[in-house]
């Protein structure tokens, strides 16, 4: 008569977590089902991952003012995540401390390109993140500054982006070319997967320079990549330009665009998440194997790939040099996101087919 009981999930579990207790209410909530290579996923089972890879995340969050991806509902079929057009979905960015936050989560005030503000989540301590599981947060999209200077990066972000007809082998390959790139122009990179199929480097330097000034050092540096690599990298904007390539998405290092934290688990199915690599792992590894139930084992043996990043602050002045030859040779600044203001400096935002056909029609 007993095993004919209905079970009674748990209505909220205390997680110790660096001296506090976080409440993690509908632990056994699925958040992931199961998928060929992971069992089913709970609520609780994604802040335990956070806190058993604590002292990766923390190197990646800590200081830094953090929007959080939420999916308080779980990533199931037909679910989607709400966009800056209007669409309401199942999932949502939170650029706002959420109202009802514990004391110790702590904010760093940013500036978005239209001049509004918002105070944002800056983790300190581990039991912040533990306690964005607990709100649904999934990954964790952090600037690339320090609440003590928000107004100057401290990473160079390259994000390379394998376009339709292209795949992480290609994005690997990109990579190793990249790497030789920065080693000869004496700056240390620091991949990781994106938890998709893109893989992203990053690069410590000292927080001196402007957003504009990252960002167009990331335009140099994927415009020299694109030239050891022609018709395999490329920089365009505009989609329809951009072919059977890896895209070098320099526009992630603009104010108000980040990248998923190393660490940070991706609304996939099979819960991957964003993984620190060694350089050479990156030929070897299967992004979907490094997921939230494989990540905790991997942790405990390698640590963190990223371990060593914050030794050395690079200058960012030889990529700048790039951008201001690429510049005196005719190829100067390139079109920002569609949802920001007109920048200085910044050529016609508009992409070729419709600028063709207005010239067309005059």
């Amino acid at each position: 008569m007993l095993g004919n009981m209905p079970t009674v999930a748990k209505q909220e579990t205390i997680l110790e977590v660096g001296g506090r207790e976080v409440r993690i209410s509908s632990p056994d909530r699925v958040i992931f089902p199961p998928s060929e290579r992971t069992a089913a996923v709970t609520k609780l089972q994604i802040a335990e991952y956070y806190v058993a890879v604590g002292d990766g995340i923390m190197r990646a969050l800590r200081e830094r003012p953090t929007t959080l991806e939420r999916w308080p509902k779980g990533v199931h079929e037909g679910m989607t995540i709400s966009t800056r057009d209007g669409h309401k979905g199942d999932a949502f960015y939170q650029k706002r401390i959420p109202k009802g936050a514990p004391e110790y989560v702590e904010t760093a005030r940013i500036e978005f390109p239209s001049g509004r503000h918002a105070d944002e989540v800056c983790p300190t301590e581990l039991a912040v993140v533990a306690w964005c599981a607990q709100m649904g947060t999934l990954t964790f999209h952090p600037w690339p500054v320090r609440r003590v200077d928000v107004d100057h990066p401290d990473e160079l972000r390259i994000d390379l982006d394998p376009q339709p007809g292209t795949d992480f082998a290609d994005a690997v390959d990109v990579a190793g070319e990249a790497r030789s790139l920065l080693d000869g122009l004496g700056l240390t990179g620091y991949p990781k997967t994106s938890g998709g199929r893109g893989i992203h480097i990053y690069v410590r330097i000292e927080p001196r320079w402007t957003f504009t000034d990252v960002r167009h050092a990331a335009i140099a540096f994927g415009r020299e990549l694109e030239r050891h690599m022609p018709g395999r990298v490329t920089t365009k904007w505009w989609k329809e330009e951009r072919g059977e390539r890896v895209f070098v998405d320099y526009n992630q290092n603009a104010r108000d665009r980040t990248i998923a934290s190393p660490y940070s688990v991706r609304p996939r199915r099979g819960a991957p998440v964003s993984a620190p690599l060694d350089w050479d792992e990156l030929g070897e590894v299967e992004p979907d194997d490094l997921n939230v139930q494989s990540m905790p084992g991997r942790f405990a043996d390698v640590g963190d790939r990223f371990a060593g990043i914050d030794d050395t602050h690079h200058s960012l002045e030889p990529l700048l040099e790039m951008y201001r030859r690429d510049e005196a040779e005719g190829d100067g600044d390139m079109p920002y996101p569609p949802d920001y203001p007109k920048m200085p400096g910044e050529p016609k935002r508009v992409q070729p087919s419709r600028a063709k056909k207005s010239d067309e029609d005059l």
